[in-house]
């Protein structure tokens, strides 16, 4: 796969961000977002190195090339709401696939909606079956014919960690954005190549206790790592903005946090 990624080539302008597409999207009108989009989604099921995963690609509206970005979804395996990310990331102009990481871990070979917990389904995953996974739907979205060459990945909570550690694993990806996940072991972050914004909600002090050591050992390497702590905000805050107890601080976090992706990722996949 890498040198096949390697011989790709490279990436024309992406179109102004509107209005709406920097709009953070809630869960709580997930399901309107997916139906009243202009924007054209579809599933499809990639082959990896380990099997076959039921993903939601999105489509921006726009003349030319766009880059891809991963959608790495929560503990709780796809949900509409990770599917409405992606709509909205294909808004801001790029392409989205959201796989669904437990294809194949339900009854009869099915996925998330097939499961009575994903959760658990989510904590039994094999790291390298997921990195490898990640790999071929990396490969699918750059083999588009409407894509650029350029990819980057996000994820949210258990997404968000596994965002990070596929940083450190995937030096071809151009960009990561973490979604309040834990940072990388030390060893890990040693290997890391790849910038990486990491976004933060102030009372969420059980993955915030993370950022001071991998800021400590990236420090002096020269690796990318930008931190942004919204106070007040709690875990899961993009999703959670109608919290509540938190639902004033988790939606100003995702509207910031939602503009500061969408600016992340627009500087570093449109060189």
């Amino acid at each position: 796969m890498r040198q096949r990624l390697l011989s790709l080539g490279l990436l024309v302008l992406l179109p102004a961000v509107t209005a709406h597409a920097q709009e953070a999207p809630a869960a709580d009108d997930a399901a309107d977002r997916l139906t009243t989009s202009p924007r054209h989604g579809e599933w499809v099921l990639v082959d990896t190195a380990r099997g076959p995963v039921n993903s939601w690609v999105v489509y921006p509206e726009r003349p030319d090339a766009a880059p891809v970005v991963v959608v790495i979804h929560e503990i709780y395996g796809l949900s509409d709401w990770i599917r409405s990310v992606a709509d909205g990331l294909a808004a801001a102009g790029f392409i989205a696939i959201a796989p669904d990481l437990l294809s194949g871990k339900g009854p009869d070979g099915g996925g998330t909606s097939s499961l009575e917990s994903p959760v658990r389904a989510i904590r039994d995953l094999d790291p390298e079956e997921v990195r490898l996974r990640l790999d071929g739907i990396a490969e699918y979205g750059l083999g588009l014919p409407a894509a650029a060459k350029k990819f980057g990945v996000v994820g949210f909570c258990w997404g968000g960690s596994t965002s990070f550690r596929y940083a450190t694993q995937q030096p071809l990806a151009s960009a990561a954005v973490v979604y309040y996940g834990s940072a990388p072991a030390a060893e890990d972050l040693a290997n890391l190549d790849v910038p990486v914004l990491g976004l933060y909600g102030g009372n969420d002090n059980r993955v915030n206790a993370t950022i001071e050591p991998a800021r400590q050992t990236l420090a002096g390497t020269g690796v990318r790592y930008e931190v942004e702590v919204y106070e007040g905000a709690g875990h899961g805050f993009l999703r959670a903005q109608d919290h509540e107890q938190l639902a004033a601080a988790n939606t100003r976090a995702a509207g910031a946090a939602w503009r500061r992706t969408l600016v992340f990722f627009r500087e570093l996949l449109e060189q």
